[in-house]
């Protein structure tokens, strides 16, 4: 059965946030005199997101945006890497998130995608994040479902059944499209159908992550396979 919508993940399935990350660390360094190991910041910074997320999943902390979080990171990280220099410019570094570069198949693949399929991102970021990445990334979409939406994160499963039910659409109409396999197993136990994309240079080096775990509804290399795939 084909969908009649298609929700994705995005940090790591349609865009390169390590990649994007380190770069535009390196390039605001540069700028002020600041040498720092940025790919080891940008991992840890990384490394602090599900961990941010989870205490106000578990009601240690109200619900705050993605950048909120972010800023609290960063600035906890930059005297561990010596880049304490930064930390007046922390706003300039919080919105590096809002203009990551995509994978080169998302954009195209997704345009693909809305000729048949209502599309949006379904992510932990919120929305003045997404819109603004989305317009960095040349992606278009029919709704944006951010985590101030549903006032919750992934995978609390009011992100996922909230927007279904906001799109007017059962469960089992909707798809979800990631490359985590944990976002879709969470999915595909409240009834929607599934679409892993491999994204092996996610974290730097192909591993098991970046392989599917589970027989999904569909998994596939690319959104524009996914695409092929779903006939649009």
């Amino acid at each position: 059965m084909l969908p009649k919508a298609i929700l994705f993940d995005t940090f790591g399935t349609l865009v390169d946030w390590r990649g994007s990350v380190s770069a535009a660390l390196a390039e605001i360094g540069v700028r002020h005199g600041v040498a720092a190991d940025w790919l080891a910041i940008t991992d840890a910074w990384r490394g602090r997101y599900r961990p941010s997320l989870d205490a106000v999943r578990r009601g240690e902390t109200p619900f705050r945006l993605l950048d909120d979080l972010h800023r609290d990171a960063i600035l906890a990280l930059l005297p561990e890497y010596g880049a304490q220099a930064l930390a007046p410019v922390a706003d300039e570094l919080i919105k590096i998130w809002h203009r990551l570069t995509p994978w080169p198949d998302s954009a195209p693949g997704l345009r693909r995608l809305r000729t048949r399929y209502v599309t949006g991102p379904l992510s932990n970021g919120h929305v003045a994040l997404l819109v603004a990445l989305s317009r960095h990334a040349g992606f278009t979409w029919d709704m944006v479902f951010g985590s101030d939406v549903s006032g919750h994160f992934k995978p609390d499963h009011e992100t996922y059944l909230g927007a279904c039910r906001l799109l007017g659409l059962a469960p089992a109409d909707v798809m979800l499209a990631a490359s985590h396999n944990e976002d879709l197993a969470v999915a595909r136990g409240l009834g929607l159908q599934t679409a892993f994309i491999a994204r092996p240079m996610e974290y730097g080096a192909p591993g098991e992550r970046a392989k599917p775990a589970a027989a999904w509804t569909h998994s596939v290399g690319s959104v524009e396979e996914l695409a092929e795939t779903l006939e649009a």
